[in-house]
């Protein structure tokens, strides 16, 4: 089955956990209390936007990890939504040139992409699948490739991080657009001002 096949298969999914809210992937989990949903989008906050001391990978790239876990795990919300959210730092950075490989990581071809970058998904991709199989070696390459520790730590953060929300998605069977625009909107408010504001339907309702 393709990507789209399976995509367009999973947006026909109903949850198989009741009680939960009318609202797509994370969103469910986010809107079930207040505090959990504060906790949540703060965390994303913390791993996706907020300056990180000492960390060099710019909030695309950071994007891409998570992406790139998300695909590993075969939770295509988090796959499509953070592929989405990098696609509009790149685009608000100008760096439209680097498109491409929002597409390539959901396919899993890295050649693309720099080797501290790719050091850097191999082992949040690692991490996101048996933790304990990341080794010294896997980290002094990220290191020889030009990665800091600050830049390594992200990376097992953001990859721990993607692999509870994704399991959230999927033990919920939330929502799964089919539409990839369905995500825009979004990704263009968490450009300009992070994860913990609302969504831009809540805001356009909230009269």
């Amino acid at each position: 089955m393709s990507r789209d096949d399976e995509r367009l298969a999973r947006s026909h999914e109903e949850p198989v956990v009741g009680g939960l809210p009318e609202a797509p992937g994370i969103r469910a989990a986010i809107q079930l209390t207040p505090a959990l949903g504060s906790h949540l989008l703060g965390l994303a906050d913390a791993l996706l936007v907020d300056a990180y001391p000492g960390a060099t990978i710019q909030r695309a790239e950071r994007e891409m990890l998570a992406e790139a876990v998300s695909a590993a795990n075969h939770c295509f919300f988090c796959m499509d939504s953070h592929g989405a959210h990098a696609a509009a730092l790149l685009e608000k950075g100008g760096a439209t040139q680097l498109l491409p490989l929002i597409d390539a990581v959901k396919i899993g071809s890295f050649d693309q992409f720099s080797p501290k970058m790719r050091a850097l998904i191999k082992i949040a991709r690692t991490v996101g699948r048996a933790p304990r199989d990341l080794t010294a070696g896997d980290v002094a390459t990220a290191r020889a490739a030009g990665a800091t520790d600050a830049d390594v730590q992200l990376a097992v953060l953001i990859a721990s991080a993607f692999s509870m929300y994704n399991r959230m998605v999927e033990g919920f069977r939330a929502r799964t657009p089919s539409d990839l625009a369905m995500y825009r909107p979004r990704a263009a408010q968490i450009a300009e001002q992070g994860y913990s504001v609302r969504p831009v339907a809540a805001v356009a309702n909230r009269d």
